[in-house]
């Protein structure tokens, strides 16, 4: 099995399936050999922590989840795409 995806660090993308679809970020950070990929202002969720120790408040953290590479594309290679399904 190939451990190389079709995008790098620093490409601009778009995400092209889920609850964040048509939006456009940077690559941040890429993990080829879990196929995954960490794009800057996309994947945010929100973590409920309980408290710990005696005293400790619960909190409400917000994560930095990575997406599945396959639903993310290059912006110049969506923008051709579109421009060849108007003629």
């Amino acid at each position: 099995m190939k451990n190389k995806l079709h995008v790098k660090k620093g490409d601009s993308v778009i995400v092209l399936s889920g609850t964040e679809k048509g939006k456009i970020g940077k690559v941040a950070e890429a993990f080829p050999k879990r196929g995954l990929v960490l794009v800057e202002g996309i994947g945010m969720r929100k973590k409920h922590q309980k408290p710990r120790k005696a005293g400790q408040h619960g909190q409400i953290i917000n994560k930095h989840l990575p997406l599945q590479a396959s639903k993310v594309m290059e912006v110049g290679r969506h923008k051709e795409k579109m421009a060849r399904k108007k003629q």
